[in-house]
């Protein structure tokens, strides 16, 4: 299996046609200095403005920052705004020709004050929306889908990107699922707010947010749970083949009709502005599922680029070798991460049981670690999907083996056992026994060595009793801790 950040280095250049409300985003900068005398509200001291590409407009403007072709449609006001927009998308090197203007609405613009002070991280003090939300109809429909018509056959990926505000007709959206499924290109939505659900139907996939799926289903979504159950209702109500459910720093959740959700979950970040984030899910998996990428592969490089929009103000473009360097960021912090408490593990079994998946667990001291561990290790990894192991602190080996034990403090065994490949979670213990931890994971197969008998394992009785397996793993000979501290003692 190629790696996940050398698919990235690899990835190509496709074109992907994007389709939505096209909006123009106004950044208004100032220095938070002192309160008006003539009521109470901040004075900002002007520091600049900037025009910002937003909307429909904004996932392309990410797909160019990708380095991806891109074809753009939508509507514009015949205004100094829409000529903004047109500008704006000329400049990134996409043709503004398929946008089209409509004289009777204006050009839907956010108006963002930003204020800082201390020369600290601005953020937003008010926003201010122009904007028509009604729908086109008409001849304006007409150019707009002869022009989706003629743009879709030429590109690998398809798009949406509804707003809300007067673009997506369910006519239009029609249109889009059925030019593109004539010619066998996915199309994924990144759904509007309070819209009936039904003009999304038969769409490839949809990305909604926690609160716009809530809200579509009429479900709370607190948990990873509560989102698969969410989300396969989507699929089902709607024949979509997948649900890409957004639930900000808990990460995503894939969920299809009938096969077992997925969790992929984030990278924890300082949040400046969450502006954006959506927008960069949406244009990543776009770019990846062009590439004939599994949406397991694209959504993790998605996430990963949502949480570097999110360290940023405003919807800014990322580089592909700014996503590389994070991802090969998080492969160098896989080990430290693997190290979980007894609490989240519980956390984690739950997600992997929703998903389908099969969990393993095994415990030991791993004390002067040798090839012994390791190939237990691999052996109780090879009975499930997943492997949680205990190690036994400093504290819980003197009791068990005498006060000249540990050899390896629990720090650097830790470390070790979380470095192999074969090892998914790894818990601190500091009891005598795995009770606690067993309780807390429920593995499917509790693993352990032998020369151990299924009744001899501490914790079977626990496993047993929910309806799991104990399973004895083949032992290496002569190769035991205590037998290479007495080599080591004696010098043999």
């Amino acid at each position: 299996m190629i790696p996940l950040i050398d698919r990235w280095n690899s990835v190509g250049r496709p074109r992907v046609c994007v389709i939505g409300d096209l909006i123009l985003d106004c950044y208004h900068w100032g220095a938070a200095e002192r309160i008006s005398p003539e009521a109470p509200v901040l004075v900002l001291r002007s520091e600049g403005e900037e025009d910002r590409l937003g909307g429909a407009a904004s996932v392309a403007s990410l797909l160019r920052g990708l380095n991806c072709d891109v074809s753009l449609i939508g509507i514009v006001g015949d205004d100094v705004e829409g000529r903004r927009i047109k500008t704006l998308v000329a400049e990134m090197g996409v043709d503004p020709r398929p946008i089209i203007v409509d004289p009777s609405r204006p050009t839907t613009k956010k108006t963002r004050i930003l204020g800082s002070t201390n020369q600290r991280q601005p953020h937003q003090l008010l926003r201010l929306d122009r904007e028509c939300t009604r729908l086109v109809d008409g001849e304006l429909e007409q150019t707009l889908i002869d022009a989706i018509t003629a743009a879709i056959p030429q590109a690998s990926m398809v798009l949406v990107s509804d707003y809300g505000k007067g673009c997506c007709t369910p006519v239009l959206l029609r249109t889009i699922f059925d030019v593109a499924k004539r010619h066998g290109i996915p199309v994924a939505v990144d759904p509007a707010k309070n819209v009936s659900y039904d003009r999304y139907r038969n769409a490839s996939i949809l990305t909604p947010n926690r609160t716009e799926a809530s809200a579509a289903t009429g479900t709370k979504i607190h948990t990873s749970i509560d989102a698969a159950n969410a989300g396969r209702k989507l699929c089902v109500d709607l024949d979509i083949q997948t649900v890409v459910l957004k639930l900000d720093r808990e990460g995503l959740v894939i969920c299809h009709r009938t096969e077992p959700p997925q969790v992929v979950q984030t990278v924890p970040r300082t949040v400046c502005d969450v502006t954006g984030a959506g927008d960069m899910v949406l244009a990543v998996l776009g770019l990846c599922l062009a590439n004939d990428w599994s949406l397991t592969d694209a959504a993790e490089v998605a996430n990963v680029a949502a949480g570097l929009e999110v360290e940023r103000v405003g919807v800014t473009q990322i580089s592909r070798e700014e996503i590389a360097a994070s991802l090969r960021a998080a492969k160098s912090r896989t080990t430290h991460q693997k190290v979980v408490t007894c609490e989240f593990a519980g956390e984690l079994a739950d997600r992997y049981r929703q998903e389908g998946r099969k969990i393993t667990f095994t415990n030991g001291c791993f004390d002067l670690f040798h090839a012994g561990h390791l190939h237990s290790l691999e052996q109780a990894g090879s009975h499930g999907d997943i492997l949680f192991v205990a190690v036994n602190d400093d504290s819980s080996i003197s009791r068990l083996k005498g006060s000249g034990r540990p050899i390896i403090p629990q720090e650097q065994r830790l470390a070790i056992v979380a470095a192999l490949s074969c090892v998914d979670h790894v818990i601190l213990m500091d009891e005598d026994t795995p009770h606690r931890i067993l309780n807390s994971v429920r593995p499917h197969v509790l693993a352990k060595g032998a020369p151990y008998t299924p009744s001899q394992v501490v914790g079977g009785e626990i496993v047993l009793e929910y309806g799991g397996t104990i399973a004895i793993t083949e032992t290496l000979p002569d190769l035991s801790t205590t037998l290479l501290q007495a080599r080591i003692a004696t010098g043999s």
